[in-house]
């Protein structure tokens, strides 16, 4: 039976869609003149001298191992050394890094590398120390135009710089609101549609029914799951070097509030879902979540996690806020994949990147998570729904595909890591989100300054 997952983005404790719907203002992500877009070469970037049969070296993290066995044995002709790292995972920016050291060395870049973070092309796209961009342009005849074009509306947003894409999307990671069908109807409650019903269905719980939640807020992600779906405008990318951060907006508050008053009634408790205190406290006792689409594999239909039987996992669309028209949800990840403009066997990389993010064998055979390419998608979601381990349609998911609110850009720097390292520990030891904002804001205006941004 498979499940909704990316290994927790990548099992986000190890490394992993999507983001649709982003403005098109974000696509200028990271600044002018992107770097490999130069143009000597016939696909856009200076081109090392290519060696048709030579080894490509591929950077995976551990669940996209799945990714090239399912490459090697569809095309056993194409030699590929593969090579497990983090994935850059919870903003650990390791592929950026060691993409440096290798930039200072002159060598040693693999030829295809996933990441489960989103702003990669921010800086992959960028030339470093006077040295060619690492990311190889795509669409100027690397990837096919129609391969291109079947990609979900708005997945490639993220990769898209200058109006140049450097990097394939893998799956798509909006959020919906998961809960336990069954559950739910036992205690006798209704799904909420809202913010406001769903704080309060959380203050219910916590006077009739103590000890069950109704979410969590103590990953890294957090701020992508709650404050992104508020409209919080702390991470509103607006030019190619330039960002507005107002983390004091009503938006932000909103979401705040909400927060610290589910803590403080224990049914959004500050805990990691992949904590052994997480398993322990909360198994059998999670009547909903919200989160991204690979919760479902990830954390409910897996025997390592929560392990909730068939026929009992519900999904909902994704909740709105009191007066306004239309729900809006954030993105939780969603793997992306990139071609090294230093490869010396540019066809065999490409054929690996467009196979795994495309072809049948692994996106819907194979991968767990929502497939970025459209027609994998839906092939992908039936067969999910033919599994029978859902207790409602998925289309909820589909239907979030598109929702991804535009407001919450694709810098070179991670939220996460800033959330984890100024918010985390706050709450932790007690104080308020609310409390907190002002730090948060200041947090996010330090790291941007020093990532060469505009802050307003």
């Amino acid at each position: 039976m498979v499940g909704i997952h990316t290994g927790a983005r990548s099992r986000r404790r190890a490394s992993t869609v999507a983001v649709t719907g982003v403005a098109t203002a974000l696509l200028a992500l990271a600044g002018c003149g992107s770097g490999g877009s130069a143009a000597n070469g016939k696909y856009g970037f200076p081109e090392a001298k290519q060696e048709a049969s030579s080894t490509i070296t591929v950077w995976v993290d551990a669940d996209r191992q799945a990714a090239a066995k399912a490459f090697q044995a569809a095309n056993p002709d194409v030699r590929i050394k593969v090579v497990t790292y983090d994935g850059s995972a919870n903003g650990s920016n390791s592929f950026r890094t060691k993409m440096q050291l290798f930039d200072r060395a002159g060598s040693g870049w693999p030829d295809v590398v996933f990441s489960s973070q989103n702003n990669d092309a921010a800086w992959a796209s960028q030339k470093s120390g006077g040295k060619q961009a690492f990311a190889a342009v795509l669409d100027k005849g690397l990837v096919p135009k129609e391969t291109l074009g079947n990609f979900t509306k708005g997945s490639l947003d993220p990769c898209t710089v200058d109006g140049r894409v450097y990097c394939l999307r893998n799956d798509l990671a909006q959020t919906v609101l998961w809960y336990n069908k069954p559950l739910l109807e036992k205690f006798g409650y209704a799904l909420p549609t809202t913010w406001e019903e769903y704080q309060a269905l959380g203050e219910k719980v916590a006077e009739e029914h103590p000890g069950y939640v109704i979410g969590t807020a103590g990953d890294a992600w957090t701020p992508e799951v709650y404050m992104w779906a508020s409209k919080c405008q702390a991470n509103d990318v607006t030019g190619p070097k330039s960002v507005t951060v107002n983390t004091g907006s009503p938006e932000c508050k909103r979401a705040a509030s909400m927060l610290d008053t589910l803590r403080d009634k224990g049914t959004v408790p500050v805990v990691s879902v992949f904590t052994p205190e997480f398993l322990k406290k909360y198994s059998g006792k999670v009547l909903m979540m919200p989160g991204p689409a690979w919760y479902a594999g990830a954390i409910f239909h897996n025997p390592e996690s929560l392990d909730v039987p068939a026929g009992q996992l519900g999904v909902a669309a994704p909740l709105t806020w009191k007066g306004e028209s239309e729900a809006v949800t954030g993105n939780v990840g969603g793997g992306t994949w990139f071609i090294s403009s230093h490869s010396k066997n540019l066809k065999a990389a490409q054929k690996f990147v467009q196979f795994v993010t495309t072809a049948d064998e692994y996106q819907v055979d194979a991968a767990p998570g929502y497939p970025a390419y459209a027609p994998a998608a839906e092939k992908w979601v039936a067969k999910q729904e033919a599994s029978k381990y859902y207790a409602t349609s998925l289309q909820p998911v589909v239907t979030a595909a598109s929702r991804v609110w535009g407001g919450w850009g694709y810098p070179t720097f991670s939220q996460e890591a800033i959330w984890a390292k100024t918010i985390t520990p706050g709450i932790t030891g007690g104080k308020s989100i609310a409390d907190l904002l002002p730090t948060w804001q200041t947090a996010i205006e330090n790291q941007a300054k020093v990532n060469g941004y505009v802050v307003k």
